[in-house]
């Protein structure tokens, strides 16, 4: 059903992009084309219907897009299951070679020259 949706978005995006393209850019469609005036069928019901079928295909892009967003194949594990599989792969990583938790070994400062030449 998804890739049913999928083709069907695809079909309509071109068909969409189409009419958009054939649209004349100042309003009037097709009809700068032609010459006449009310005509059956001529030119201003060629831009009427073009304007109409872009709307309706954004419409139905919106809503096909809507629907396989709803529809999307997800994986076949459960929640519960995610947790558990997030625990074990938690457990089986390597810890870290130094505990962070004890408190820190305070050192000696170094000596200096001259507590070197005192010692001797």
């Amino acid at each position: 059903m998804y890739i049913f949706i999928s083709v069907l978005i695809l079909i309509i995006s071109i068909l969409l992009g189409l009419i958009v393209l054939v649209q004349n850019p100042k309003g009037g469609g097709l009809a700068a084309n032609f010459s006449g005036g009310n005509q059956f069928m001529g030119a201003r019901q060629t831009a009427d219907f073009l304007e109409k079928a872009s709307w309706g295909f954004a419409i139905a892009l919106l809503v096909l897009t809507l629907t396989a967003s709803i529809i999307i194949p997800r994986g076949t594990v459960q929640a519960d299951q995610t947790n558990t599989l997030l625990q074990e792969k938690a457990d089986q990583t390597k810890q870290p070679a130094v505990d962070f938790t004890a408190p820190p070994v305070q050192q000696q400062p170094a000596a200096t020259p001259d507590q070197k030449k005192d010692k001797k």
